[in-house]
């Protein structure tokens, strides 16, 4: 088993590859239905988010829906591999 050393750099792999478009949803709050946007660009669907006028914090996937699109603020779901 390997350690890392105090101040020795940390490793990180970029995998690039094409990306296949899987689904198109929404994001909105799961607390107050407020639509929310990714201001940094594309997210994991474990990566942080929050509602901007509730406050609700929480997961991308909670505030993810894959339903028929009814409001504007439309994402698309992609997988790359």
């Amino acid at each position: 088993m390997a350690f890392q050393r105090r101040n020795e750099p940390t490793h990180r792999e970029l995998r690039l590859g094409r990306s296949t478009r899987l689904a198109g949803g929404t994001l909105a709050c799961p607390s107050c239905d407020a639509p929310v946007a990714l201001l940094d660009g594309p997210a994991a669907p474990a990566d942080p988010l929050g509602c901007p006028y509730c406050g609700q914090a929480g997961a991308v996937r909670d505030f993810l829906s894959l339903s028929t699109p009814g409001r504007p603020a439309r994402v698309e779901v992609r997988v790359r591999g």
